[in-house]
């Protein structure tokens, strides 16, 4: 969340960043729920005062029967705080984080700015299939048993598909370790306070988080949550940072109103396995841990020699968390495009910068040399999400009769160092 002090001092230009952003958040609702609240606070403050004054010493019976008003009172004003700070805090949550300078504006999602090209759409000889139909050719992923067993949108990966399952999280892993980071298995449960804290929405309609029935847990759609909770309330030192995890975990979607949206096969599903950077970092150095996060990301897709695009989100497109966010977009040879006809760019990884307003809501701060304490930064960015580095592997790498060629970094991590699906 953003301090509430940054937007009482620049309101128009929150106004105008929410407009960009598409928000639904009223910054005059805020500003009003922020003075009552205040006035509120300073009133119980006041009574308090005076009542502990009179407590002290001896009171007189009419003393004590004004201080039991006062009680009464505080009492009162505490009532209606409470009920002031729940519609304070649903307005504050609106808001999103601030927007950096070089963000395109605008309200249109089709606007983010294409920054750089690796490799051109891979060209055939032959008549391209989708990931689905290579799939099912060499029996690697079941539908059929899936949808019988869970329902739609659940898959089981089979045979060699499985193993690559494991050869793609091994490689992300050794490429992370390398750079410095720890790696980590989160659990895939985490309460709803830190889904809300890290700005996801555990409910309402469009909300695309799976919550347990009488319980105030939920799955999660990112390992971001559980690692943007794991140092919650926490005083970090200057000296430890940054703090640099791997975090593997399974991800769960509902996939609420993406019903318009490309979903074929594996490519929006309900359930994946993806492994997660997550950085904690000084303020100062949160734009270049950003950037390293991103090439990390292009390493790991150019040692797969998959063709992608780098993608910089416009305001419209941007999470709230976000004060910026790439993407990776791989070539997917099966994917339909805008005008029908078969090949388009899918998303594939994010990273983002969250800055300090995710540190905000879950009180992470780092202790200066000086003493001082200060919110810290905290980025995201996706490493590998399995499914949709599988689709764009065997449609990118499929030959004429079918087989599948494995990208050459990934052997290693598979038995008999297999290097073709047929």
């Amino acid at each position: 969340m953003l301090d509430i002090k940054y937007i009482r001092e620049h309101k128009d230009e929150i106004k105008k960043n929410c407009e960009n952003r598409l928000s639904l958040a009223n910054i005059n609702e805020l500003l009003s729920l922020d003075e009552q609240r205040r006035q509120a606070i300073s009133k119980i403050d006041t009574l308090r005062s005076e009542r502990n004054l009179k407590s002290k010493g001896k009171p007189m019976p009419k003393e004590i029967e004004i201080m039991k008003q006062k009680r009464v009172k505080i009492g009162e004003l505490e009532t209606e705080l409470s009920k002031i700070e729940e519609k304070y805090n649903e307005e504050l949550f609106k808001v999103p984080n601030l927007t950096h300078p070089e963000v395109i504006a605008s309200k249109n999602e089709d606007d983010n700015q294409i920054l750089e090209i690796f490799k051109e759409p891979t060209k055939f000889n032959f008549e391209p299939k989708d990931h689905v139909q290579l799939a099912e050719a060499l029996d690697l992923i079941d539908f059929t048993k899936a949808a019988e067993v869970t329902g739609t949108k659940f898959y089981y990966l089979k045979k060699e598909l499985a193993l690559l399952e494991f050869a793609l999280i091994q490689y992300a892993l050794e490429t992370l370790c390398k750079k410095g980071f720890t790696p980590i298995i989160t659990p895939d449960l985490a309460k709803q306070e830190i889904l809300k804290a890290m700005g996801f929405n555990p409910r309402g309609e469009s909300t695309q988080v799976y919550n347990l029935e009488n319980s105030d847990l939920s799955l999660i759609g990112t390992a971001e949550i559980t690692m943007g909770g794991y140092h919650m309330g926490e005083v970090l030192k200057e000296a430890e940072l940054p703090k640099k995890y791997a975090a593997v975990s399974h991800c769960f979607r509902t996939e609420a109103g993406s019903y318009s949206k490309f979903s074929k096969g594996i490519f929006r599903v309900h359930q994946f396995t993806k492994i997660e950077m997550f950085q904690y970092v000084k303020p100062e150095n949160s734009e270049a841990a950003h950037q390293e996060l991103l090439e990390i990301e292009k390493e790991i897709f150019k040692g797969l020699k998959i063709p992608f695009r780098v993608v910089d989100h416009c305001t419209a497109d941007l999470g709230a968390p976000s004060i910026r966010t790439y993407d990776l977009e791989a070539w997917m040879p099966g994917k339909p495009n805008k005008e029908g006809k078969m090949g388009d760019w899918g998303e594939i990884t994010s990273t983002s910068n969250c800055t300090d307003y995710q540190a905000r809501a879950l009180n992470i701060k780092y202790k200066k040399t000086d003493g001082s304490k200060e919110f810290i930064h905290m980025l995201n960015g996706t490493a590998i999400a399995v499914t949709r580095a599988i689709i764009a592997i065997i449609e990118n790498n499929q030959q004429a009769d079918g087989s599948i060629i494995i990208p050459e970094v990934l052997t290693k991590y598979i038995p008999n160092e297999l290097k073709v699906i047929k």
